[in-house]
C-alpha cells in the first residue's frame, strides 16, 4: 500500500513538471514568427527571434508581396542617421537589445521599414501567440504574431 502511494505520488509530481516544461519552452519568444498587420490583418513578414549576449533581437527573414509590390523593398523612410537607410528590408534586424524582465521583453526597439518610424517596444506572450506594442510617447500600437517555428 504504502509504495502504491509513493507511485502515484512520484507519478503526480512527474506530471506538473512536465507540464511546468512545456509552459516554460512555449514561453519563449526565441524562434521564426509570421507578423501580421494590425491595419489590415494581413500576414507581412516572417521574423526570427534570436538571443545573443543576454539579450533579443528580430531579424526580418521573409516578406509577404503582393503582386504590382516591389519584391525587394528597401527602408527609404527610415531617419538619416539610422545605418538601415535605404537597405534591403528582407534581413534587416527591426528588433534591437530587448531584455527579459519575468514574463515580458521590453527596454528595446522596434523600426517599422515601411513608415520608417522606431518604436520602444515590449514584447509578450499571450494564448501561444506574440503580442508585440510599440510605443512612441504615450501613443501605441499593437500586433499579434504567430508562431511559425
Amino acid at each position: 500500500m504504502k509504495n502504491m502511494v509513493k507511485l502515484t505520488a512520484l507519478s503526480i509530481l512527474f506530471y506538473f513538471c512536465f507540464i511546468a516544461l512545456s509552459f516554460a519552452q512555449d514561453a519563449s519568444i526565441v524562434g521564426k514568427w509570421k507578423t501580421i498587420d494590425d491595419k489590415t490583418g494581413e500576414p507581412k513578414s516572417i521574423v526570427q527571434i534570436y538571443e545573443k549576449d543576454g539579450k533579443y533581437f528580430g531579424q526580418i527573414k521573409e516578406l509577404f508581396r503582393k503582386p504590382g509590390e516591389d519584391p525587394d523593398p528597401v527602408c527609404d523612410k527610415c531617419p538619416d542617421d539610422d545605418p538601415r537607410k535605404d537597405q534591403l528590408t528582407k534581413g534587416m534586424i527591426i528588433i534591437k537589445d530587448l531584455v527579459k524582465k519575468n514574463d515580458k521583453y521590453s527596454g528595446g526597439s522596434i523600426l517599422d521599414p515601411k513608415e520608417g518610424k522606431i518604436y520602444t517596444c515590449t514584447l509578450w506572450i499571450e494564448e501561444g501567440k506574440l503580442m508585440v506594442r510599440g510605443y512612441i510617447l504615450f501613443f501605441y500600437r499593437t500586433q499579434t504574431w504567430h508562431r511559425v517555428e
